[in-house]
């Protein structure tokens, strides 16, 4: 019994398993993931650092706050495609096709 998912393609770690539009499905949704963390990482240390530079420069009017809220929601709206919005399906197509104009 051959290991190779799909005879006369050679194995290789990336063609073991899933079917390929599967695993590149997959693969791009955990790039997606990896990026929205590296986002939010970046989203608290610069936004720290605008509060910081505005804590020591006299408190005053909260300035930071315009970037936290629009930084926020685009984050946010990232956050959304990353992890709840899904790929189109055969089955989201059928559906749309039984359901007419």
């Amino acid at each position: 019994m051959s290991m190779n998912p799909e005879p006369g393609r050679p194995y290789s770690p990336d063609n073991f398993g899933a079917p390929p539009t599967e695993r590149a499905d997959a693969r791009r949704r955990l790039e997606r993931k990896r990026k929205l963390v590296g986002d939010i990482v970046a989203y608290v240390v610069v936004n720290a650092f605008l509060v910081g530079v505005w804590a020591v420069t006299g408190m005053g009017y909260f300035w930071p706050g315009w970037v936290l809220a629009g930084w926020g929601v685009a984050l946010l709206l990232d956050a959304w495609n990353a992890l709840y919005r899904r790929p189109i399906t055969e089955a989201d197509i059928d559906r749309e096709l039984r359901s007419g104009p």
